[in-house]
């Protein structure tokens, strides 16, 4: 399935990393120069990868805008599909106070996420993908930014019952195509607040997880750690397998002050359009779920 969906739909104007920044490198030598010249990657790489082998290759596509025009809500996607065998994989901003943002575990699904994150000061955003035989793919692009967008309180504070809504799903589900690949597109209510400013407590989305409902029980697709930069009521957008058999997707997750995330999707009639088929605003799996937004 393509990623253009996500590009002109979501993302705006984007750019891809450069093929030739990322073409030579070797997995054995861990002194390979960082083709984005970021003071931070040594840190990062031992943090992060350390006592795995590193390449950078252009094989990860990582997107984002060239100068990002809100620093709260930054379009990101890391694309591995070009490599076989991906069991993990991470998306980092170098500068960021939290550089981690997201581990994505595939599982069945395609190794392609994207979503929304904040960036505190112009960085190098990075994609890495681990493949089974425990190399480390990676690549990025350099995001320009005025700042700011880690420490900003989130805007969801200013509403009143912001509270009665958090944990609520947005969801756009498209067919799956033949090769039995679908587009699954969720949003959340959520502050997924940092708690960088004073007095306020961190409160964000740590996990979620996908799973297909069929007649023989519940089986998982993919699963997302999910970390303080993701953005305030965070997008994702994922290439998941659902069986053939799937009548339902489930969505299960929590945040770090134990609140449930939960909804049931349930799988888009036979012949649906795509284009045509309206977002779903789930509620809580014990509250009936709505067409609209």
């Amino acid at each position: 399935m393509g990623h253009a969906l996500y590009q002109a739909g979501l993302a705006g104007a984007m750019i891809v990393v450069a093929g030739t920044a990322f073409a030579a490198s070797s997995p054995s030598d861990p002194l390979t120069p960082d083709p984005l010249n970021s003071v931070m990657w040594e840190a990062l790489r031992d943090q992060y990868f350390a006592g795995s082998p590193v390449v950078f290759d252009n094989a990860v596509r990582v997107s984002a805008p060239a100068a990002a025009e809100d620093t709260r809500a930054v379009p990101v996607s890391v694309d591995a599909t070009a490599l076989s065998q991906v069991v993990e994989m991470v998306a980092i901003a170098d500068l960021n106070p939290f550089p981690l943002v997201l581990r994505y575990h595939p599982g069945t699904a395609a190794p392609y996420i994207a979503t929304r994150i904040k960036i505190q000061q112009a960085t190098a955003v990075r994609g890495a993908a681990r493949t089974a035989d425990g190399v480390w793919h990676v690549s990025g692009v350099m995001v320009d930014a005025a700042g700011g967008g880690c420490s900003a309180p989130p805007a969801s504070y200013a509403q009143k019952d912001w509270a009665d809504h958090v944990g609520e799903v947005q969801v756009r589900l498209w067919p799956a195509d033949t090769d039995g690949v679908a587009r699954l597109r969720l949003r959340i209510r959520h502050p997924n607040d940092t708690g960088l400013v004073d007095g306020i407590p961190a409160y964000f989305i740590e996990t979620l997880q996908v799973e297909a409902q069929t007649p023989g029980g519940s089986a998982e697709l993919a699963k997302i750690d999910s970390l303080e930069p993701v953005s305030e009521n965070p997008v994702y957008s994922l290439d998941v397998r659902p069986p053939p058999d799937a009548t339902a997707l489930v969505l299960r997750g929590r945040d770090n002050q134990g609140g449930e995330i939960r909804a049931t999707i349930p799988m888009p009639p036979p012949g649906a359009l795509p284009a045509m088929r309206p977002a779903m605003s789930l509620k809580p799996d014990n509250q009936p779920w709505s067409v609209g937004q």
